[in-house]
Parts: C-alpha cells; structure tokens; sequence
C-alpha cells in the first residue's frame, strides 16, 4: 500500500467512525428525552460530549491528510510546557482525590457514586497521559531535534 492509499484509507475510516459518532450523539438525544432519570441523563450527557469531541478529533485526522500540514515544532511545546506540567500535577492530585474517595467507599454499597467516581479518576488518567504523551510526539515528529 502506497502512503497516498494509506492516507486516504484512514479518511475514509475517519468518516465512516463519524457518522458512528453522529448516531452516538442521536441516541444518547433520544435517551435523555425518554428518560427523567438523573443518573441516565448525566451518563447521556458525558457519552454525547465524548462523541462531539471524537467528531472533532475524527475530523482533524481526515484534514490533517487531505489538506492541512501538522507541524509541531519543539519550541512550540517548550513555550508552555511549564504550564503543561504544572496541568499534568493538576490531573495527578485529581486521581488521587478519586482514589482516596473510592477507598472509603469500600463495601458502603454506594454503587452509584463509585460508578461516577471510577470514570472521573479515568479521564482523569486520560488526561494525564494525553498531556504526558506530548513530549514523545516531538520527539518522534524530530528525532534528532
């Protein structure tokens, strides 16, 4: 496969995962305007901002390939990873804060809650490794930068 075919295969799957994403954010619509639960419409409302986010996400791909140039110079990322790592301490104390509540919930039968707080310590941790991870892309756009 040639890096031109590459390319416009992962467009084409980018598109296809955005109209999955489309449906997503239909449904989890349909759900909450079905259901006064709160529980239900708050898990609703986190699935349908995740989709809009992986629309986005998708689409920056397909562009990225189609028509834009990415470019990620090392001093773009040195100009603000102060800040970035101080955000990475930000998220590391979050999961901790999830951990310590999670912990004291043990056997308390607040399944609801702990449900609740399982996901925010992994977005969380979702978050610590997306800005964690910005490093190795430069290295890897720049191996010998």
């Amino acid at each position: 496969m040639t890096m031109k075919e590459l390319q416009q295969e992962i467009v084409s799957n980018m598109k296809s995962w955005q109209q999955l994403e489309n449906a997503t954010i239909a449904i989890t619509g349909q759900i909450m305007e079905k259901t006064e639960n709160p529980i239900i419409r708050l898990i609703m409302e986190v699935i349908q901002r995740d989709s809009q986010m992986h629309y986005r996400v998708q689409e920056w791909i397909a562009d990225s390939l189609e028509s834009k140039t990415v470019s990620l110079i090392p001093e773009e990322i040195g100009e603000v990873w102060d800040m970035i790592e101080r955000h990475v301490e930000l998220e590391k104390k979050s999961v901790e804060i999830a951990e310590q509540t999670l912990a004291s919930l043990k056997g308390k039968a607040m399944v609801v809650q702990e449900y609740l707080l399982n996901y925010l310590r992994e977005d969380e941790k979702k978050h610590n490794d997306l800005l964690s991870s910005l490093d190795s892309i430069k290295i890897k756009m720049y191996p010998y930068g």
